[in-house]
């Protein structure tokens, strides 16, 4: 195979069998690189499916902005958590201070009048502080006396049923 194209590249004297090898072997690569080309094909065929029922009803830029928009509702919900945190923080804080634990006994102070008039009435707060409220019924009055509780201690003297009202409270 003489050529005077093969001839001016120097390629002149090559064997044509080496001519046919190489046609071979460019062939095959040919066919190789079709099946590439169809697997890719496919492949992109199959994602641009998938991005179009993602898609679907909406064009890009509506997409991008209602992911844009989400992400903004959720920092809005960032925010509103916080100052939820900090409100719930303040009203744990006043309820601590409140009234949260009762212990109360009724008895009959003189075993003369009946129905358990008097009563002993301990009021407590998280901490087990608080007042302990005596009120004794009688024949000639009713007296109250009130008592100071600290810690779940009270630094005067607790009469039976107050004792009971206060280990009551602190019970609860």
């Amino acid at each position: 195979m003489n050529s005077a194209i093969l001839n001016s590249l120097g390629l002149g004297n090559i064997d044509p069998g080496i001519w046919l090898i190489v046609l071979a072997a460019v062939l095959v690569l040919s066919l190789v690189l079709l099946l590439v080309v169809i697997v890719q094909g496919n492949k992109l065929r199959k994602q641009k499916e998938r991005i179009d029922r993602l898609t679907d009803g909406s064009d890009g830029a509506s997409l991008e902005s209602s992911i844009q928009q989400i992400f903004e509702e959720q920092s809005k919900l960032r925010e509103k958590t916080g100052t939820h945190d900090n409100g719930l923080t303040d009203q744990r804080r006043q309820l601590s201070g409140c009234i949260q634990k009762m212990g109360l006994i009724k008895y009959d102070a003189f075993n003369q009048m009946g129905g358990k008039l008097s009563y002993a009435l301990a009021l407590l707060d998280e901490e087990d502080n608080g007042v302990i409220i005596n009120s004794v019924h009688s024949n000639e009055g009713c007296y109250s006396y009130a008592k100071e509780v600290r810690a779940g201690k009270s630094e005067i003297d607790l009469a039976a049923e107050e004792s009971q009202a206060l280990q009551r409270a602190l019970a609860n």
